[in-house]
């Protein structure tokens, strides 16, 4: 069957597949109330929690475009990794503490009670469209042509195409006819619905635990899938070190760099630190679907212990996937000299490249990669379904709903959304199309967005935001987006200056800078101008975290002076005064100093109520969370 399968890797691949279905169904077949349906009972422990938040951020979207844009631009994507653990800090201790408090079903619930109910249907329409049509869409695409191309035989097409090729002197390019394989269309429509189905029938009947337990095992797949073709592709260059040494002889065409031009078109390193940054706050602070596996958790203390582990396996990314995408380019460029391969099919070609046959790995690996998009395809289907069911169904059309009624509605849902996203797959996305398609999915994601993280920023700490301020900014984000990116694209050439910083065409995450910054003037206006409401106006995080308005400045302080300490060894390391490594340990040692005052503290209370000296540190989210963030803020500078 293809050119990989092997009866031994379909037995294993369906094995692994079926399985994880039947614990998602057993899992989830006493779900009688909306809250055991919606959110788990709440009962999730921490490692449910991280392997969900993991298993639902990491789809096929995320291994196999990892990879793309790895084996296309390079190691500057580790930026998406690096930077979702300052994100996941400001979910675990900003925003969480204020949703578990308020025992919220979704996000929309807190803009309904912080602000009123504009606010509450907008962001819920914005979840949908992007969790629909945004995320699953792009998740069924991917899928399905990495299946295709995996499978080949007859899912795969041959055609010619003229290429240009960089000559060893980095400069100088040639033109060269190089076949390629394009995705049958029928073979891809097929395996669409198949994942539609497949990811849909234990979510509609299983609810969120049937989706977290699932999202477990499926993690756990996946995790052995790309370490494994990681571990071979790197043997077959000759390690890590082998392939640094082909990069840095690259000249001007190397890849490891983690800092890009100002002006790239994608990745730029200014736009890294600001654009990419304020959407990781919003990705993992105000999603949905990331933020209602926390929500489930069945203690606060879980809840933060599953965030801080999910980002110790976030940091296993810029190896397994983007890293083994440049040696991945270095190798076909090596032995398969007249092939052109798109960055979206990168991986498939190199499982085909590097992994043997006959032994069982490629099953284990397919599963893993299917179980990638299932997990995220389900994650999102029931938390789409989850605000379409108590943010418009329960207040709007049937206030009085029974638990039944609520469940049914969320399970026609789930249906209504899945097949919407099958026939856009289809018949909407190319199959066979060149662009990197993570990076698409990320600017689209990123018209919706500004709004919506500014409301929730000013509405969690800012006493004074008021209704008016949140509806209006969330609807001007929109307009925003599109306003700046069409002024720049129109009007800047004028200013040559301007264009030799930013480039021609303005980068997405520089346009999500100036967006925020429009925004955050919006809401402030708007809200001085408008009464603000006494009763709301305490829902805010000192109130409902039980923090005193001190404790938020000295954070807020604590956060500005560490910026200022990473920007200084950044120059330093710019400046050639010290190595990167040593940099990197700088910035290491003044993390932990950062975060040794709210350390202690919490041990002390953890030893005062009975657990010993090293349990209590052992047991302390806050000392792993330190630990996260250094090797973070270590790799930002050693991989200069």
């Amino acid at each position: 069957m293809g050119d990989v399968f092997t009866p031994l890797d379909l037995m294993i691949f369906f094995a692994a597949l079926i399985g994880a279905m039947v614990v998602g169904l057993i899992a989830g077949r006493e779900e009688n109330t909306s809250e055991d349906y919606f959110l788990a009972g709440r009962g999730l422990p921490w490692w449910g929690v991280a392997g969900s938040i993991f298993g639902s951020n990491v789809s096929a979207n995320h291994m196999v475009g990892m990879m793309g844009i790895g084996f296309s631009i390079g190691f500057a994507q580790a930026h998406f990794e690096l930077g979702a653990i300052a994100g996941l800090m400001v979910l675990c201790y900003g925003f969480l503490p204020v949703y578990r408090k308020l025992n919220l079903y979704t996000l929309s619930e807190y803009l309904g009670r912080r602000y009123d109910d504009r606010s509450r249907v907008a962001y819920a329409i914005i979840m949908v469209i992007i969790m629909a049509f945004v995320q699953m869409v792009p998740g069924l695409y991917i899928g399905s042509r990495t299946i295709c191309v995996l499978l080949g035989g007859d899912a795969l097409v041959e055609v010619a195409e003229e290429v240009e090729v960089v000559a060893e002197d980095g400069e100088t390019a040639q033109g060269v006819t190089r076949t390629k394989l394009d995705v049958d269309f029928t073979y891809y429509a097929l395996f669409v619905i198949a994942l539609a189905v497949v990811s849909a029938s234990y979510t509609i009947f299983g609810g969120l635990k049937a989706v977290v337990w699932t999202d477990v095992i499926q993690s756990c797949l996946l995790l052995a899938a790309g370490l494994v073709v990681a571990f071979i592709t790197f043997q077959r260059i000759g390690g890590w070190g082998a392939m640094m040494a082909i990069d840095e002889g690259a000249g001007g065409a190397d890849k490891m760099s983690l800092y890009l031009p100002m002006d790239h078109p994608d990745l730029p390193w200014t736009g890294a630190f600001t654009g990419l940054m304020a959407m990781h706050f919003f990705y993992w602070g105000t999603n949905q679907f990331i933020v209602q596996r926390a929500l489930g958790a069945r203690s606060d203390s879980e809840g933060r212990i599953g965030i801080v582990a999910a980002g110790f396996l976030k940091l296993l990314i810029p190896f397994f996937a983007i890293g083994a995408g440049i040696a991945a380019f270095y190798l076909f460029q090596k032995e398969m000299p007249d092939r052109a391969v798109d960055p979206d099919a990168a991986f498939s070609e190199l499982v085909k490249l590097v992994i043997p046959v006959g032994y069982g790995i490629i099953g284990i690996i397919a599963a893993g990669l299917i179980g990638a998009i299932l997990s995220s395809i389900d994650s999102m289907m029931n938390s789409a379904a989850t605000i379409l069911t108590m943010d418009l169904y329960k207040p709007y059309v049937n206030p009085n709903a029974t638990d039944k009624e609520l469940i049914r509605f969320g399970r026609l849902s789930i249906v209504a959304l899945v097949v919407m996203a099958a026939l856009m797959a289809i018949f909407i996305l190319d199959p066979n199309s060149e662009a990197n398609f993570f990076l698409q999915l990320v600017d689209y994601q990123n018209y919706l967005s500004p709004g919506v993280l500014v409301t929730f920023i000013l509405g969690m700490f800012w006493r004074r935001a008021t209704a008016t301020g949140s509806i209006v900014t969330i609807l001007s984000g929109v307009f925003f987006s599109w306003l700046v990116e069409w002024g720049y694209n129109n009007f800047a050439s004028g200013y040559p200056g301007i264009v030799e910083a930013f480039g021609p065409k303005l980068a997405f995450f520089h346009r999500v800078v100036f967006v925020l910054l429009l925004c955050f003037v919006i809401h402030i206006i708007v809200s001085l101008m408008t009464l603000s409401d006494s009763e709301k106006s305490r829902l805010v995080w000192t109130d409902l975290g039980g923090h005193a308005p001190g404790t938020l400045v000295n954070s807020f302080g604590m956060i500005l002076v560490s910026i200022g300490v990473y920007a200084l060894l950044g120059w330093v390391m710019v400046s050639e005064m010290l190595s990167p490594t040593v940099c990197g340990v700088l910035g290491m040692i003044w993390t932990w100093l950062a975060f040794s005052p709210t350390v202690v503290h919490h041990k002390r209370q953890r030893q005062e109520n009975g657990a010993s000296p090293v349990a209590a540190l052992l047991i302390e989210d806050r000392f792993w969370a330190a630990i996260l963030c250094s090797m973070a803020v270590f790799m930002l500078y050693h991989y200069r």
